[in-house]
């Protein structure tokens, strides 16, 4: 078990003024030690809180004077301080297992932790949950939670994950939805395996065993040139067509039975099987936005001004736990202290994108009427495969296409792409051979980058 270090404190906070410092390690809260920084957040939560830390090879007694409610005002530096619950499936369209090797350790990392559902809208199969852990997230609500369903018979779950408790890890689905947890699914439909009319038994079985999901989403398996040559391949557009329209018929069902739709297929299989994206309002909220479900219609509204709100990635969907660092999706995109050089204000625009991306702004940029803005789609050969989503870019591919492109020109690279100023091929924007300005990955800022 790690201990929690302090990596940073807020000015003036209940924790400047007790003294607490960078570096100190915590050993316990109130004579506690917290498993991870939900607890963290309960514990210091209490008025009149006292620590012991390790500073310098010390032990000392810390006591911090607050009122209850009050923020401690100190980060830490990871969210598990106990070991993360790895996870054990073996799925063979698991993204992590078609990585490129020489990423940054943290990449390799599969983790089924609830708590990680929890803090960051990480998916959870439930194949290592346990008693204690449903006692836990009811009695502190841990609200919401993503679970990856992909099938209810328990014998195709049981394939897809290599794993014979996903044949009876849904059980946990159940008890979870009787206690009130508001829980989003997910299914991956892999073509061949749970496609088809396993997709349809699974959508039966979502109406009949679990119609309190808050939602569904239903996404294509993703295939880079780094797999292991196993059985799994990319959707034929057929394939994809079939996955809309049976989605789209439930949603149909769902909406007469339960007065929601329930059901949404991700963006991707609207762009492989070259069909219009849904209505805004088909939508019901976006409430699956992170997962590639309805991004083109927020992008696009946000792009034209019909949204007075932007997406884009959230600090997590529980920001108010005090002290939790931002981590993978949610980690801040570039470094601080950052620089972007720029051109010249009347210089040409090459917007950087990937390639589904290319296809969502080519008719926005288009509908400006300006000839002096282009979209610079970039092809993913470092992951190859079907990976085509902006997200992955990394600097060796954005620096091929820079290359042939004019100097000069301004050239605008979504934010997206980076965690902490870094590329996942471990790169930064400086290592481009054009000057690059880096905007947050919504309509509403590329249109003001587009207009200053």
């Amino acid at each position: 078990m790690s201990l929690p270090r302090v990596v940073a404190v807020a000015p003036g906070s209940a924790a400047a003024r007790a003294g607490l410092a960078p570096g100190d390690e915590v050993l316990s809260l109130d004579g506690r030690v917290p498993r991870d920084v939900i607890q963290w957040q309960v514990l210091v939560d209490e008025a009149d809180v006292e620590l012991e830390v390790r500073r310098g090879g010390l032990d000392l007694p810390v006591t911090v004077t607050k009122a209850a409610g009050e923020p401690l005002g100190a980060e830490v530096s990871s969210s598990i301080f106990d070991a993360v619950q790895t996870c054990d499936n073996a799925c063979e369209f698991c993204f992590i297992h078609q990585l490129p090797k020489g990423l940054r350790r943290s990449l390799y990392l599969k983790d089924d932790d609830y708590r990680l559902s929890f803090l960051y809208g990480n998916f959870t199969t439930l194949t290592r949950f346990t008693e204690a852990d449903l006692e836990r997230v009811v009695t502190e609500r841990l609200s919401p939670l993503n679970v990856s369903i992909h099938a209810t018979d328990a014998q195709v779950r049981a394939r897809l994950l290599r794993n014979r408790r996903g044949a009876t890890s849904l059980r946990w689905l159940r008890a979870l939805l009787d206690a009130g947890i508001e829980v989003h699914g997910q299914v991956v439909v892999c073509p061949g395996v749970n496609d088809g009319e396993v997709l349809e038994d699974t959508l039966v079985g979502v109406l009949d065993r679990y119609p309190e999901l808050a939602t569904l989403c239903v996404v294509p398996l993703g295939v880079s040139r780094h797999g292991g040559g196993g059985s799994l391949r990319p959707h034929t557009t057929a394939e994809a067509i079939d996955v809309v329209e049976r989605v789209e018929a439930w949603q149909g069902r769902f909406l007469s039975v339960l007065g929601r739709r329930l059901a949404f297929a991700a963006d991707e299989y609207y762009l492989l099987a070259d069909r219009p994206f849904p209505p805004a309002d088909a939508y019901e909220g976006f409430p699956m936005h992170e997962d590639g479900v309805g991004m083109a219609r927020t992008f696009e509204a946000e792009f034209t001004g019909r949204s007075a709100t932007t997406t884009g990635p959230r600090a997590g969907f529980f920001a108010w736990v005090d002290g939790a660092p931002a981590e993978g999706y949610r980690a801040p995109r570039t470094a601080p202290g950052t620089i972007m050089l720029r051109a010249r204000r009347d210089a040409p625009v090459g917007v950087l994108t990937g390639e589904y991306g290319a296809r969502v702004l080519a008719p926005l940029v288009a509908g400006l009427g300006r000839d002096d803005v282009r979209v610079v789609p970039v092809a993913n050969d470092f992951f190859g495969g079907t990976t085509a989503v902006t997200g992955l870019l990394v600097g060796a591919d954005l620096g091929r296409v820079l290359t042939r492109e004019p100097e000069g020109h301004r050239y605008l690279l979504p934010d997206v792409c980076l965690s902490g100023g870094r590329f996942l091929d471990g790169t930064g924007p400086e290592d481009l051979p054009r000057p690059v300005e880096v905007v947050p990955t919504d309509g509403a800022a590329l249109r003001r980058a587009l207009e200053a």
